[in-house]
């Protein structure tokens, strides 16, 4: 198994959000759209470099839900950052009105895959709303 299909799986959960019920993953936006994505929405505020929309395949854009723009300069993608970042992060998401779009996705569709454009795929933001929506009651 390939690395970008373990971390898939190891991000795969079930999370009940009031009445809804969802699976949540997240994927590299550049690998190749699967069938099984089901709702695609790319959660970086800025248009990746090199992907067409048409590729892209997506549902929804929701750059509202990303990083600030000084937050997201003073990370930088560093990893030595990150913690602070997600502490950081994480207040940001507890007052985004963009996270209640994720609970009406997760209402509407059985599974949700989160897209971000970042190199690592342990130090980037989506693993941050990943773990919101996991601890969200």
């Amino acid at each position: 198994m390939d690395s970008s299909a373990r971390w898939f799986l190891r991000c795969r959960s079930v999370r009940r959000m009031g009445e809804a019920a969802a699976t949540f993953g997240i994927k590299r936006i550049y690998e190749a759209p699967a069938d099984d994505d089901g709702c695609r929405v790319l959660v970086d505020r800025l248009w990746l470099r090199g992907l067409s929309k048409e590729n892209a395949r997506l549902d929804l854009w929701l750059k509202e839900i990303a990083p600030s723009p000084p937050l997201r300069k003073e990370f930088g993608h560093m990893k030595e950052r990150f913690e602070d970042f997600r502490q950081l992060y994480l207040q940001e998401l507890d007052n985004n009105p963009a996270v209640d779009t994720l609970h009406e996705l997760a209402v509407t569709h059985e599974r949700v895959t989160l897209l971000y454009g970042a190199r690592d795929p342990e130090v980037n933001h989506a693993q941050v709303i990943w773990e919101f929506i996991q601890r969200r009651p």
